[in-house]
């Protein structure tokens, strides 16, 4: 009698879960179709193209852009780690006050130069989730081929400190990463994984990833920034953008020459790993 007692309990434990298990699969699609719509509903909003002086990225030479993925008005915040970075390239390329709103692509731009690549850095100015919407937007205006975009972004499976390239392929659960795939139909561009850690204790993920660095996270996030803007200078400097897109790689600390040579390692932004890298070299 207890035994069959036992399995009756069982059995409607069994059933209470794969009902919580429909609904959060449902809930989880249904965000994703909602997303979806939103962003077709932003891109149709038609735009055209000013000449002037949106044109001069439509001269001679390759032209690329890179991205920094994050929430608007949660600059700061690890979510939003992909901006600081950009912030960072500005500062290193002296165009930092150069930054202008640009209504037609929902983002901030600047246009510049790495050797002989014209580049358009762009801060979308709408949520992570629909953070595509400002991306295709701005690669339709500029001439801009999926390709030839980097996106930098936040990554919970790398710890703080650690950073890598990623020759396109799927989101890998990001849903700024998601949104641009979406929006460019295409799943090629090559992205800048800015490590954050995933949370400790009862901490939950969405807490983690929009809150900001701590004290002594700032001081690891400053070097990450750094090497940051080296391994995008070198991206950039590249002559030939065609990569295999199955393919991922980053580079360890010490050099501007970064990702030529190397595959499935990272690098790290944490100076005395940067001290014993150089030792063994």
């Amino acid at each position: 009698m207890g035994r069959l007692r036992k399995v009756t309990v069982l059995s409607k434990w069994c059933r209470y879960l794969s009902v919580f298990l429909k609904k959060l699969l449902n809930f989880v699609t249904m965000r994703r179709l909602l997303t979806r719509v939103i962003n077709r509903v932003l891109l149709s909003e038609l735009f055209t193209p000013a000449m002037g002086f949106e044109a001069e990225i439509h001269v001679q030479g390759r032209r690329r852009m890179v991205v920094g993925l994050g929430n608007v008005g949660m600059e700061g915040t690890r979510h939003s780690v992909g901006m600081a970075v950009l912030g960072t390239l500005a500062t290193r390329l002296g165009v930092a006050d150069r930054w202008r709103g640009d209504k037609h692509v929902s983002g901030e731009v600047i246009m510049s130069e790495v050797q002989d690549t014209h580049v358009v850095l762009l801060r979308p100015r709408l949520l992570m989730n629909v953070n595509g919407v400002s991306v295709a937007k701005a690669a339709a205006k500029y001439g801009i081929k999926p390709e030839d975009i980097l996106l930098v972004h936040d990554e919970l499976d790398k710890p703080l400190g650690k950073i890598g390239i990623k020759h396109g392929g799927s989101a890998r659960g990001h849903n700024g990463v998601r949104s641009c795939i979406d929006c460019l139909q295409a799943d090629v561009m090559p992205r800048l994984r800015v490590g954050i850690s995933r949370p400790t204790g009862k901490t939950s993920v969405e807490r983690h990833v929009l809150g900001r660095f701590s004290t002594e996270e700032q001081k690891v996030l400053d070097s990450v920034l750094v090497q940051s803007v080296d391994l995008l200078i070198s991206q950039l400097s590249q002559q030939d953008s065609k990569q295999d897109p199955q393919s991922s790689s980053s580079s360890p600390a010490g050099g501007r020459h970064a990702a030529q040579k190397t595959n499935k390692r990272e690098r790290s932004a944490s100076p005395a790993e940067d001290s014993a890298a150089a030792a063994q070299s």
